[in-house]
């Protein structure tokens, strides 16, 4: 239920307080109180978050200052306070001036000041005020009583999901139950402002997964969300609770989650699985079958899944926003520093002619600023099939590409299949696997360490410099005439320009061999 300012008044830590102010905003909503600690108004955007909350004051630091008081009262009331408390009045402060007053009814914020007689300081009227907001009669009386009649209602309901409902019709809430990746399990909407993927993409931007609070307020366009964690067999979820009217206090909702949760293990729920991490594993596991029977429940349709990845390390904070701007959506499962994930298009979101595949490798772009991300991906599929295919290849090949391609951050199909073949002729070996370490052999014939140059730049020129002498001449820390020349002497020794069409596949899977024999070796 919720707590005004008024309500707050008849706390008996307010006794002979007086409204100098700002009467107007009496009705003003309490969800929380803090010490204002700021001088200036650039320091009380800090509070900004807080709005709905009462602040209480000595105006300590501006107590002869009564312009930057007035500063700070409208500050205040623009960010949205319920209300602003003036103690020790007449020993700090000797008296509010005129133009204090006058900006705080002004700005409808409502001016409270202490009695100096009184003996009450910050901590007893905190203490009062949470109390309030956190257990006030109605909410005991109203909320959980009348939520607890419905979840446990054994005669009337079959199971949980329609005793919540139940509840949450009665109560003017909804719920929404998320699995540990964040896709929706089970949803109770009982009105719809906004949509799901909306209020899930708003709680990856505040990385609510990685919060230590127990339930985290969420505006998402006007819709007041409440998210926190939950455990059911052992397993994490997450749980959204929507406040349709604005109705309750965040320690009401907090108290309302935690009696659905105990319901659940009443009721015995057992969540339903999640498809769309299930498809996902399906797909990494070569079980094309399973995830053909998943797609309908997933909501997928194969010709729409644009690009299939695995990463270690990435900022999961950058791929909300990277999904509301480019109309997008990204299907994922996350464990430790490793997330495989799925790229799919929306057909009512993506503006018509737009390239999916190139705003994927912009997205993989954005992620790789981060220099210790790593990142494995198949843009451009077809369908499931090409799915399943892309995430073989991946798994195949992932641990042995950043060797072959130590400098790289984002791996594509390219270097992926590259690989792919190198490991194979490896595991091979025979005939063609000779014929690729003959094209090297000429460098024996140059000499042990002469020719050992010319093959390490000749290494670094083809795998890691995308054949720019300028690149090479970097990353082996040589002046660039140094790497011209000895490109030429690699022409002389090889016998062939090592840049020509026909030259350059064969030099290169040869190159790639080299350096996994590195590895496996």
């Amino acid at each position: 239920m919720k707590v005004t300012v008024r309500d707050c008044l008849e706390l008996s830590a307010f006794k002979g307080a007086q409204v100098v102010a700002g009467t107007s905003g009496l009705n003003n909503d309490v969800r929380s109180v803090s010490v204002l600690e700021a001088t200036v108004p650039n320091e009380i955007k800090a509070y900004a978050d807080d709005n709905g909350g009462m602040l209480l004051t000595g105006f300590f630091a501006v107590r002869d200052d009564a312009a930057k008081q007035c500063q700070i009262v409208k500050q205040v009331a623009a960010d949205g306070h319920a209300a602003l408390v003036v103690f020790y009045v007449g020993a700090v402060v000797q008296k509010l001036d005129k133009s204090v007053i006058e900006a705080a009814e002004t700005a409808g914020l409502p001016l409270i000041v202490m009695s100096k007689e009184s003996k009450v300081n910050y901590s007893q009227v905190i203490n009062q005020i949470m109390e309030k907001v956190l257990y006030s009669d109605n909410f005991s009386n109203r909320l959980i009583s009348n939520t607890i009649f419905h979840l446990l209602n054994f005669e009337k309901h079959s199971n949980f999901q329609a005793a919540v409902r139940e509840a949450a019709i009665n109560n003017d809430f909804q719920m929404v139950l998320l699995s540990e990746d964040f896709n929706p399990i089970f949803s109770v909407e009982t009105r719809q402002k906004t949509t799901i993927a909306e209020a899930i993409r708003m709680g990856h931007e505040r990385s609510i997964g990685n919060t230590s609070e127990l339930y985290t307020l969420i505006d998402v366009n006007g819709v007041l969300t409440y998210w926190g964690p939950v455990t059911i067999n052992n397993d994490k979820y997450f749980m959204m609770i929507v406040d349709n009217e604005d109705s309750y206090s965040t320690g009401e909702i907090t108290k309302l989650a935690e009696i659905i949760e105990l319901a659940m293990g009443m009721w015995k729920y057992t969540p339903e699985r999640d498809a769309r991490a299930e498809f996902i594993k399906a797909l990494i596991r070569g079980n094309k079958s399973l995830a053909y029977t998943l797609k309908d429940e997933a909501g997928i349709e194969g010709e729409d899944i644009l690009s299939v990845f695995f990463a270690k390390g990435i900022d999961h904070s950058v791929l909300p926003a990277f999904e509301k701007q480019e109309g997008l959506h990204i299907m994922k499962i996350t464990e430790d520093d490793e997330t495989y994930g799925m790229i799919l298009q929306d057909p009512d979101e993506i503006e018509p002619g737009v390239d999916g595949k190139n705003i994927c490798v912009k997205l993989f772009n954005k992620l790789k600023e981060d220099k210790t991300v790593r990142i494995f991906h198949v843009t451009g599929l077809e369908g499931i099939e090409g799915a399943g295919d892309a995430f073989r290849l991946i798994g195949e090949s992932w641990s042995f590409v950043q060797n072959v391609f130590p400098y790289k951050r984002v791996f594509t199909k390219y270097e992926l299949a590259l690989v792919s073949n190198c490991i194979n002729i490896q595991l091979q070996g025979g005939y063609v696997k000779k014929n690729y370490a003959e094209l090297l052999e000429p460098f024996k014939i140059a000499g042990e360490n002469k020719g050992k140059q010319l093959l390490e730049t000749l290494e670094t020129f083809v795998l890691d410099a995308g054949m720019n002498s300028g690149k090479t001449a970097e990353f082996m820390g040589i002046h660039t005439n140094t790497v011209q020349y000895r490109l030429k002497r690699i022409n002389d020794v090889l016998g062939v320009e090592i840049t020509g069409n026909r030259v350059i596949p064969g030099l290169t899977i040869a190159l790639a061999l080299k350096r996994l024999e590195r590895v496996v070796s």
